[in-house]
């Protein structure tokens, strides 16, 4: 018996030991768990068939950071488009071409580490801080009242965020998550939430946002699970959700019912 109680202290010791250095690990090197960046070279040539120009800004920090802006005829206004979490504006800038041909232009920066940008990534307020630049940037050439956030996957918390700082036309939120320790919790609920530096609390950001909101979240997807937006709707009654049926994660602009969709949101 004595034995018995013996090894079961042992084994309880040797979890608790192994849980705390999990947790240890989780806390330092969560930036690579959550962000996926691709970097590209400081020369790299972009080749899109539509007319753009590279924006570059310098941060506090003396970080340099890099993004596009797409640019149409007769444009009725800016969205202000914020990418996932992997990647790069080599690849998110194909995305500009749904709304370009709405007579939209479209910004997208590429985050700390991304693309051409330099630097890392260390905490949610440096994020926070670097869309602000870029949208203050844009600001000097766009009415307010005529610029679109719209945030798509990790991008739906700086989204939410950055609309709620400001005061644009509305807000748009491609596959969103009621915040990102919701999310990890969700997926792992033996992760505490102290442990995560990066909490990204839209349910909380959306309570100062007196714009407009649209919410698209499709009810097939794997990332981030469907009853997040339901969730945010819940909460915000007057926020328009659009279910898209048989969407997965992946691949939201390229749904012909978010096509549809947003054709009648920017042609109103």
């Amino acid at each position: 018996m004595k034995k018995s109680k013996h090894i079961l202290s042992k084994t309880l010791k040797i979890i608790f030991i192994l849980y705390a250095i999990f947790l240890i690990f989780l806390y330092f090197f969560q930036e690579h768990l959550i962000f996926f960046p691709q970097k590209l070279t400081q020369n790299y040539t972009f080749t899109f068939q539509q007319n753009f120009e590279e924006i570059n800004i310098t941060t506090e920090d003396k970080t340099t950071l890099n993004g596009l802006l797409f640019k149409t005829e007769n444009s009725k206004g800016l969205v202000f488009y914020l990418h996932g979490n992997a990647g790069n504006l080599g690849a998110w800038g194909n995305v500009a071409k749904t709304y370009t041909s709405l007579n939209y232009d479209v910004f997208i920066l590429d985050y700390r580490g991304y693309g051409k940008s330099n630097g890392k990534i260390n905490n949610q307020e440096q994020l926070f801080n670097d869309n602000q630049l870029f949208y203050n940037e844009l600001l000097k050439r766009y009415k307010e009242q005529n610029i679109i956030i719209l945030g798509y996957s990790i991008g739906t918390g700086f989204a939410a965020k950055l609309a709620s700082d400001n005061n644009p036309k509305s807000l748009i939120l491609q596959a969103p998550y009621y915040s990102l320790k919701d999310v990890v919790h969700h997926v792992f609920p033996v992760i505490p939430s102290f442990i995560l530096k990066y909490k990204l609390e839209t349910n909380k950001y959306l309570n100062k946002c007196t714009m407009p909101i649209t919410i698209f979240h499709g009810n097939k997807d794997e990332v981030i699970y469907y009853e997040s937006s339901v969730k945010l709707k819940t909460l915000f009654p007057e926020t328009t959700l659009i279910t898209l049926d048989n969407q997965g994660h992946n691949g939201v602009t390229d749904n012909l019912q978010y096509k549809k969709a947003i054709k009648n949101m920017l042609d109103w």
